[in-house]
């Protein structure tokens, strides 16, 4: 086959002279490997950033879509266990009677009567802890003759498989023997009373409701009336007997009483009698009413005094014509009033006659004499006020002289009332204390006469035509609880516990490897129709893992490139053929090295044979002249291949040697991209080595294949020994999976196939694609599903 790359005088040199060179066993030996410029990526160990919070609504979805057959595996059996559950349960009736709690006042001392507890709640919990009471437990298995209803005493059991068939086929419960004493008989119907009894208060009321469960409706509607009898049978009696016991208390403290007041009464009489003490039928004595009688008088001839002394100031003042006595006189205001009109007279003839005119003169006379007329008078009232007041001052006189004359005797009379006081009140508090004993009998014999009741029954309880228990649906609906959180905890672990790679975002958190490319999973029999397709969704994936590598570096794309794996079967072989393929057919010069020295194959995959090749190179196998031979032209446009040569016994001493340095520095010189097909990473050197070497490492991880710790240790290994991986490639990704549609959500079943259909002129008939061909009703529908699913998830993320 000609060699269509030409090597030149200088190339030769250097093959050549690497020919010759000895084999280096460590390439850590070769000074002059060459320095490459390093990519930016995070390092090792380093975590990214979490981008999303802590519960992704998405993330949990695509774990339920991924576990969607045993969720619903789960579901069917929560919902086969709670209907056998329900049918294995004995049917429970229930039945409740109303009754209304009157708590009223008590009477027996009116000095220290109790508060009324109609408003107190302690009043209605104290009601119905004494319905739940042994006692009426007791009265209500008397009245009914419950101990002697074997049907009562040995129910059926609340859960038991006996049941379920006992249902389905409608057998009868044979009834069980009596093996029990009446007294223990009765002991299991007082229990049984005690157990399916319940109170409860209505909220705000005076209301308490009494419920009583039973497996036949006519006990549960029985028993729950006749417990409200025996709680109201109870309560009238004891109040019959609390009333005649208060009776004859009071009666016995009547008599005492009685006894006390009269022996109090004539120890009183005789005392008065012998000190001389007289009362007026009050409290007070003889002497403190005239005591009281004449400081009144004094009080009042000290006003009349204090009015009369300022009459007589005005008339020693000279005003004692212009008081009220004198101006009220009428007679007097005559004889002014007549005086007054002859001196106008006077004044008027004045001015024709003068003053010593007889006519004038019989004037003059005449208004003397009215005048003197006028002052007599006037003098009359004025003396006979200073009298009064003389006779009121007299009188004053006389009753303050009266009134100390009165307060010695009082004096006198507080020290023997002393005594008589104490005597007093003892009779007051005796016949107060007789009178109220009195009335007190007399309303306790009426009100045992009557017998009121204390509490009323407002509904009784009805039969009841449905079963309280079990209920199906709350049955179901606690068996899918509790199998939904079974079926969480099985997905935790399976999760905990599925360590391989699923999606995307999982290498970038776990490896804090940038994804340069997501390879569809195809089968294997569909590969290599696959690869040969460039409208195959498969070639649209490694077109865009060859857009990443070019645009991997600061520089662009590296010049070098190994494309290795953590385990074997990664499609890595497949992979470095495909990328090789895409870089030639955008003009680029590319050469593929098969660096798997023990399990090559692209020498298969390009249709060659494997006789000269890297390891005849490395080994100083091949002649000179046969050296060109070993880099090959393919059938591909700008591909050259070197392939692997006959399989050496020690690989990684070959590849470590400085001659395979060299080898691709040479190669990296004349190609534009060298592709180093290298074997796994795991359990073995040749990786590490070769990464070293090259410019840049392309790890390929399977996904739901490789697990993620052997992919963190090989990771370590390349970049121990120095390796530059520039990002990670997911292999053989579902992406028409159902689940992995939300697990990556960014891809879809039709992900790497738009625009692949052949357009079609409007009227016309043609042939559908390959795609539109294979896709079926369900394939469709589900598409429209999960598109409309994922839009409304995605609408409702926060923003960030």
């Amino acid at each position: 086959m000609a060699i269509p790359l030409q090597i030149g005088s200088e190339g030769q040199r250097m093959l050549d002279r690497s020919y010759s060179l000895p084999n280096v066993g460590s390439l850590a030996s070769y000074a002059g490997a060459p320095s490459y410029q390093q990519f930016d990526y995070p390092p090792y160990g380093q975590d990214q950033p979490e981008r999303e919070g802590l519960l992704d609504p998405l993330k949990l979805l695509s774990i339920v879509l991924r576990h969607r057959w045993l969720i619903a595996f789960m579901m069917l059996f929560a919902l086969v266990g709670g209907f056998v559950v329900t049918m294995m349960q004995t049917p429970i009736y229930q039945s409740s009677v109303r009754l209304e709690v009157v708590t009223p006042s008590a009477r027996v001392f009116q000095d220290i009567e109790v508060v009324s507890e109609t408003s107190d709640q302690r009043a209605f919990l104290t009601a119905r802890e004494k319905i739940m009471s042994r006692a009426i437990a007791e009265r209500v298995v008397y009245q009914l003759g419950l101990a002697d209803k074997r049907d009562f005493l040995y129910p059926a059991p609340r859960f038991s498989p006996w049941n379920l068939a006992r249902r389905a086929f409608g057998l009868k419960l044979a009834p069980a023997s009596d093996e029990f004493s009446p007294d223990e008989r009765e002991r299991i119907a007082v229990g049984r009373v005690l157990d399916a009894m319940s109170v409860s208060l209505v909220p705000n009321t005076s209301l308490l409701t009494i419920a009583f469960s039973d497996q036949k409706p006519e006990y549960a509607r029985g028993v729950a009336n006749q417990i409200a009898q025996s709680f109201i049978d109870q309560r009238v009696d004891k109040t019959g007997e609390t009333s005649e016991l208060a009776r004859q208390f009071i009666q016995e403290q009547v008599l005492q009483v009685k006894v006390k007041l009269q022996a109090s009464e004539q120890a009183l009489v005789d005392y008065a009698r012998k000190a001389g003490i007289t009362v007026t039928g009050s409290e007070r004595s003889l002497i403190a009413s005239n005591i009281e009688a004449i400081n009144t008088a004094l009080a009042k001839a000290m006003e009349e005094r204090l009015e009369r002394d300022v009459l007589v100031s005005q008339i020693e003042l000279g005003r004692g014509d212009s008081l009220e006595q004198v101006l009220a006189s009428q007679p007097l205001q005559k004889l002014r009033t007549d005086a007054a009109q002859l001196k106008a007279e006077y004044q008027q003839k004045l001015t024709a006659f003068k003053p010593g005119f007889p006519e004038m003169r019989q004037l003059q006379m005449r208004i003397g004499e009215l005048e003197r007329q006028y002052a007599d008078g006037v003098a009359v009232i004025l003396d006979g006020i200073r009298k009064k007041r003389d006779e009121t001052e007299k009188r004053e006189a006389e009753l303050r002289i009266k009134l100390g004359e009165l307060e010695q005797g009082q004096i006198a009379y507080e020290d023997k009332n002393i005594q008589y006081t104490i005597l007093k009140r003892e009779v007051d508090s005796n016949r107060s204390q007789y009178e109220t004993l009195i009335t007190k009998l007399n309303a306790i014999g009426v009100g045992s006469e009557l017998r009121s009741q204390n509490a009323s029954i407002v509904d009784l309880a009805v039969l009841s035509k449905a079963p309280v228990a079990p209920r199906l649906s709350i049955n179901l609906a606690i068996a899918l609880v509790l199998f939904a959180a079974l079926s969480a905890a099985i997905i935790y672990l399976l999760e905990l516990l599925n360590n391989t790679f699923v999606n995307p975002d999982q290498i970038e958190k776990e490896l804090g490897l940038s994804v340069l490319g997501i390879l569809p999973k195809v089968d294997a029999e569909d590969l290599e129709a696959s690869l040969a397709d460039q409208k195959s969704g498969l070639s649209e994936a490694y077109r865009s893992l060859r857009t990443s590598i070019q645009f991997s570096g600061a520089e662009g794309m590296p010049n070098t490139l190994v494309v290795t794996s953590s385990e074997p079967s990664e499609t890595k072989s497949t992979s470095a053929y495909k990328i090789a393929l895409d870089f030639g057919a955008i003009g680029k010069k590319v050469l593929i090295i098969d660096g798997d020295l023990r399990k090559p194959s692209m020498h298969r995959l390009f249709g060659l044979d494997n006789t000269l090749g890297l390891s005849n190179i490395l080994t100083n196998s091949v002649l000179r002249e046969d050296l060109p031979r070993t880099i090959r032209k393919t059938r591909e446009n700008n591909i050259w291949v070197v392939t692997s040569g006959t399989i050496p016994p020690n690989p990684a001493d070959l590849l470590s040697s400085a001659k395979m340095a060299l080898l691709v520095e040479y190669f990296a010189g004349r190609f534009d991209l060298v592709i180093i097909d290298s074997p796994p990473v795991v359990g073995l050197s040749d990786a590490p080595i070769l990464s070293r070497i090259a410019q840049a490492t392309l790890l390929l991880v399977s996904a739901n294949n490789v697990s993620r710790k052997s992919a963190k240790s090989a990771l370590k290994r390349l970049r121990a020994a120095g390796g530059n991986v520039i990002g990670a490639c997911l292999s053989r990704f579902s992406a028409g999976a159902f689940d992995y549609n939300y697990a990556y959500r960014y891809m879809n079943y039709y992900y790497y196939q738009y625009g692949h259909e052949h357009p079609k002129l409007e009227g016309q008939g043609g042939t559908d694609s390959y795609a539109e061909r294979n896709r079926s009703f369900l394939d469709r529908l589900g598409y429209i599903t999960r598109s409309s699913v994922g839009r409304l998830v995605q609408r409702l993320k926060p923003i960030d």
